[in-house]
């Protein structure tokens, strides 16, 4: 199909988007990369009056080291992000995620703007941005605000961004030094968005474990931190027993639907299996 009739812009400077989303009263949607709103256009799903094109402003890409953060500007490319050396060292688990989103063409289009933005709570990027305890910078006629990602969630592909506001920045907070971790997803073909998908950040002292960070996708409506299994986990360690407790509190702790896809016995079956294998996998990657 083709997509309904609309006015397009393609805006020089923030402002001016900002402007042309106040004009349309709410009735304008943002383009960043494309990826999920032009399947949205092309299906009739959303008919906005106007779309606000961000990709004529080059302030919008960059990839900065700033106060213990990595922030990426909004229109930053997935590509990017995959192939960032600064990515590499203070955020890998952004850069592992990066390579179960979609295909080649997808990420070389797509943006983290636009992937947390959509806020769909299968993608990899909303995951990796909790268990970082990252936030957001949303910019809008009354100015600009920071928003955590457990605040800036709400439901499915919905997000505290008002219709007047555009998300600019991406910041996640840099991992300890020696944090192990890792991605884990299952879905059915490669490529497309995860049925279930784990996000694990383990860090040790000696025996003890220092910190636990856990999330799922896809097993909710938001991505889901998983606080219940962080506790086994930082208070029994990081054993095999441990893990294995952790991995059936974590199936315990998701709220997952029942779809075309999967049921919602499958999806807290999956998240058990995810966790344990991110766990095991985080504890062998060692970082300098």
């Amino acid at each position: 199909m083709k997509p309904p009739k609309f006015d397009y812009h393609a805006p020089a400077a923030i402002e001016q988007a900002i402007e042309l989303l106040g004009r349309y009263g709410g009735d304008a949607k943002v383009l960043a990369g494309g990826q999920s709103l032009m399947p949205l256009l092309n299906f009739r799903l959303s008919r906005p009056a106007a779309l606000v094109d961000l990709n004529r402003i080059p302030s919008l890409a960059y990839i900065r080291e700033q106060a213990g953060q990595v922030r990426f500007g909004a229109m930053t490319r997935q590509r990017a992000i995959e192939f960032s050396p600064v990515v590499r060292a203070r955020v890998p688990l952004l850069g592992e995620a990066t390579r179960w989103v979609g295909h080649l063409p997808i990420r070389t289009r797509g943006t983290i703007g636009g992937s947390i933005a959509h806020a769909d709570p299968s993608a990899e990027y909303p995951a990796v941005l909790t268990a970082l305890e990252g936030e957001v910078v949303a910019r809008g006629p009354r100015g600009e605000r920071i928003v955590k990602a457990p605040d800036f969630f709400q439901t499915y592909l919905t997000t505290s961004l008002t219709p007047d506001e555009i998300l600019v920045e991406v910041r996640m907070r840099a991992m300890p030094a020696g944090a192990g971790y890792a991605f884990e997803e299952f879905a059915r073909r490669h490529g497309d968005f995860a049925i279930v998908g784990i996000a694990a950040v383990v860090a040790k002292d000696g025996a003890r474990c220092a910190l636990a960070r856990l999330v799922a996708a896809g097993a909710g409506p938001v991505p889901t931190r998983l606080r219940a299994a962080e506790e086994i986990l930082e208070h029994e360690g990081l054993s095999d027993a441990a893990i294995e407790a952790a991995s059936r509190r974590a199936a315990e702790a998701v709220s997952p639907d029942t779809d075309i896809h999967a049921s919602a016995d499958y999806r807290r079956h999956l998240t058990a299996v995810l966790t344990k294998r991110a766990l095991t996998r985080a504890l062998g990657v060692t970082r300098v």
